[in-house]
């Protein structure tokens, strides 16, 4: 590496630093209640957020419609982690809605969706 952002970035790994910076140095979640299939939405369709930083409002673009705190991540490129801390801050500030998915009423796993899986690794 030899251009001005050497010390800064990782060809592998990315910003070093970037996360750090997005999350204003947090590390840890504080809403246990933040799950991978929670549905987000807009709460306030037009307004702009009083939250700082792109990832606010790409957050807030994402959940026009309700997507999933991992849909959010995925289409972010953000760790999860980092991810439930600025979606946190959203409901915090009232910007976004979270609720359970409806159909996760029971806590056991469909086993027709496991074999399905399973079936599609073993074509791998």
């Amino acid at each position: 590496m030899s251009d001005e952002r050497e010390h800064w970035y990782e060809d592998e790994a990315g910003p070093l630093v970037r996360l750090y910076a997005v999350t204003g140095g947090r590390a840890k979640a504080q809403r246990p209640d933040l799950e991978l299939t929670t549905l987000l939405v807009d709460a306030r369709s037009g307004a702009r957020s009083r939250l700082l930083g792109p990832e606010y409002d790409a957050i807030v673009e994402l959940c026009r419609a309700p997507l999933s705190v991992a849909e959010v991540a995925a289409h972010l490129r953000l760790p999860l982690t980092s991810t439930k801390l600025l979606v946190g801050d959203l409901i915090d500030e009232g910007r976004l809605h979270a609720r359970a998915p409806r159909n996760q009423l029971s806590t056991a796993p469909d086993l027709n969706v496991l074999r399905a899986v399973l079936a599609g690794i073993k074509r791998s």
